[in-house]
């Protein structure tokens, strides 16, 4: 079976999670809280929800910001992460998770412009 990097991501906010359970994906939201154990912390999308991101091992660096998290959403609906990166903002130019999110919604709400088929071969 490929690995998380070499298939297709379908990128998702909160109100996706559901129906991506088991499914490798891609996430940007705004860390919201990270986990005195620094195992877990929780991001929120252009529309406010948070999510839970799980990760194997503690953080090593502070995490603030808007990150975007790869990985497998959990049959409890967190993400569990193989990779994150912190998208940073210091050109002055803030990210905008909610045209962020906008963006979203059009490409699932118009699939026939943006056919980006997740195919997983085994």
């Amino acid at each position: 079976m490929s690995g998380i990097f070499d298939i297709p991501k379908p990128r998702i906010n909160c109100s996706m999670l559901s129906q991506h359970i088991n499914r490798p994906v891609c996430f940007v939201g705004r860390v919201e809280k990270v986990h005195p154990t620094g195992k877990t912390f929780t991001v929120s999308d252009g529309e406010e929800k948070t999510a839970t991101v799980e990760l194997n091992e503690p953080l090593n660096e502070e995490l603030y910001g808007i990150v975007e998290v790869i990985g497998m959403v959990s049959n409890k609906g967190a993400i569990m992460a193989s990779s994150f990166n912190i998208l940073r903002e210091d050109k002055g130019i803030p990210f905008d998770l909610q045209l962020y999110n906008e963006a979203l919604k059009i490409v699932y709400d118009f699939p026939q412009h943006y056919p980006f088929q997740t195919t997983v071969s085994e």
